[in-house]
């Protein structure tokens, strides 16, 4: 009997342990939700920046700078900040450095995507460079300039400049000088000359060397020939004397054709005249026929009277 009440005593232990075993076993883990968050004060764009700030200023050279950038975490998109970010810091030097030259140069070579974005900056940096002091504008031209030399970025970047007088500011005016002359300087006269008459960049160089109309084509020879690079402008003075003597053909032909349309209606007025003054001609001769033979029987009858009164004495 005392084994019997141990076995119960036995199966009730189990029977609670089970019981505490379930109670111990976690709930069911209830669904959990994302929630995006959106931060409007842009606090981690500012903080971005302030790396990207920092590294730059901070590193030896260009080649630490590229080093250490390519570190930083960056969200698609964010590239952008890069290359605005070297653009400003280069702007804020006393004169160019060379420096910020080489970096960005770096990354172009690195992604073609970091190309494609300075050509995004080139033209924001032109479109507003009346907002600019002369020293950061001559410091941002060095800067592309240096870009375009070492093929670091497309030359179409040019097809965003429209040289003439009426789409040109003063401050454009002084970009596009400091722009070719520094191009001149690191490439040479005759190498850039080379480059600007590619026949399948021309598409892009209308702007800055244009071919009609005339007007801005003038404009275009006058400004290059005033910075010292008027051997750029060769095409450009032969496309304009061609224009000049088909303009003169246009206006011989012209004058020609009024003068002989004056001439044929002078000659139809002149025949006119000459058959008015033949018919008055014909009319007059025939009256003085006409007269004459009047008095021609008039001097007849007199005679026969003079006749008749001598027979009758």
């Amino acid at each position: 009997s005392s084994s019997d009440e141990l076995d119960s005593d036995d199966d009730d232990d189990d029977e609670s342990g089970s019981d505490n075993s379930s109670d111990d076993e976690p709930a069911a883990a209830a669904p959990t939700t994302t929630q995006n968050i959106t931060d409007a004060t842009e606090t981690n764009l500012v903080n971005l920046r302030r790396t990207i700030y920092l590294t730059i200023m901070s590193s030896l050279d260009f080649e630490e700078a590229g080093h250490k950038l390519m570190q930083i975490q960056l969200q698609p998109g964010q590239e952008i900040e890069v290359a605005t970010m070297l653009v400003e810091c280069c702007s804020q030097e006393r004169t160019f450095v060379r420096y910020y030259g080489l970096l960005a140069q770096r990354f172009c070579f690195i992604s073609k995507e970091y190309a494609s974005l300075f050509d995004d900056v080139f033209m924001k940096q032109f479109s507003t460079i009346h907002r600019l002091e002369t020293n950061k504008l001559r410091n941002v031209a060095k800067f592309f300039a240096h870009l375009l030399a070492t093929d670091a970025m497309s030359w179409t970047c040019l097809a965003y400049i429209q040289l003439s007088e009426d789409t040109t500011t003063s401050a454009s005016r002084i970009f596009i000088k400091i722009l070719f002359q520094e191009l001149s300087e690191q490439l040479g006269l005759k190498k850039l000359n080379e480059k600007m008459s590619e026949e399948d960049m021309q598409e892009y160089f209308t702007g800055v060397m244009p071919k009609a109309p005339l007007k801005n084509v003038r404009f275009s020879i006058n400004f290059f020939t005033s910075i010292g690079l008027g051997g750029l402008t060769d095409r450009m003075r032969e496309h304009l004397k061609k224009e000049q003597e088909k303009e003169r053909e246009r206006r011989a032909n012209a004058s020609s054709s009024s003068s002989f349309s004056s001439s044929s209606s002078s000659s139809s007025s002149s025949d006119s005249d000459s058959s008015s003054s033949s018919s008055s001609d014909s009319s007059s001769s025939g009256s003085s026929s006409s007269g004459s033979s009047s008095s021609s029987s008039s001097q007849g009858k007199d005679r026969r009277r003079r006749r008749k009164r001598k027979s009758k004495k």
